[in-house]
């Protein structure tokens, strides 16, 4: 997704008051820092000593699941 399409389903989630439980610990937390504006995905990795992949990863699988296409 590009821009636009990020920001609405964003708001789509957050208005639908999206189940945070089907997330694994560490998915919930990088899409709560990432996705919530308070960190950018590389200033997360530096902040969590991770990878920016791994990080990137871990936000990809979490808005996969949230969106309802069923994660890994």
């Amino acid at each position: 997704m590009k821009g636009r399409q990020q920001s609405l389903a964003r708001f789509e989630r957050q208005q639908s008051g999206s189940d945070l439980s089907v997330l694994t610990d560490a998915e919930r937390d990088v899409y709560r820092a990432i996705d919530d504006g308070e960190y950018g995905p590389r200033e997360y990795a530096d902040e969590t000593d991770r990878a920016p992949g791994t990080v990137g990863n871990l936000l990809r699988r979490a808005r996969d699941k949230l969106d309802g296409g069923g994660g890994s």
